[in-house]
């Protein structure tokens, strides 16, 4: 992480301002915070915190640099929410996606009967699971018609914005 500007000047609250955010990250339900500050035209900071299990990952870019090196270390984990395997879930061509970064529920509340289950058939527009975002539960209805090959995300898993939910094909 730099917090030198193109000119020379530093930035040396960036560096509480990052421990701040990671103390908020750690002290609320909050999975994920993604911040840019603006100090001028060729001048900002771009940060993105991900909560992993009870750990705190924080990446930042310097003002040169864009935006996908400080996301790189949250794409990295999107894979181990599924089985193992070679190809990407999210390539296949039944993958239904996240359409935000929340927590995936896989049913209505806790012990009650999942929404789907591995080898069912939904119709398109049926509820395939709860995807809660800021204390919003938005569910996820099936894209299209068919029957759920794979589900690759366990129930309260943290889910980022286009991680692989489940296959429906």
């Amino acid at each position: 992480m730099s917090n030198e500007s193109k000119d020379g000047k530093h930035h040396e609250g960036d560096v509480a301002f990052i421990r701040s955010l990671a103390e908020l990250l750690n002290a609320s339900e909050l999975n994920e915070i993604q911040v840019k500050r603006e100090y001028g035209e060729h001048d900002r900071l771009t940060v993105s915190l991900t909560k992993q299990s009870k750990q705190v990952h924080y990446a930042a870019a310097p003002a040169a640099a864009s935006a996908a090196p400080a996301q790189a270390p949250a794409q990295a984990s999107a894979p181990a929410a599924g089985p193992a395997s070679n190809e990407d879930p999210a390539s296949l061509p039944g993958a239904v996606t996240s359409p935000m970064v929340g927590t995936a529920y896989l049913a209505a509340e806790p012990g009650a009967t999942p929404f789907v289950t591995v080898g069912q058939s939904v119709a398109e527009g049926d509820t395939l699971m709860i995807v809660e975002a800021m204390k919003t539960m938005n569910h996820i209805p099936a894209p299209r018609a068919g029957t759920v090959r794979r589900i690759l995300v366990d129930d309260g898993s943290p889910v980022e914005f286009g991680a692989p939910l489940m296959i429906v094909e």
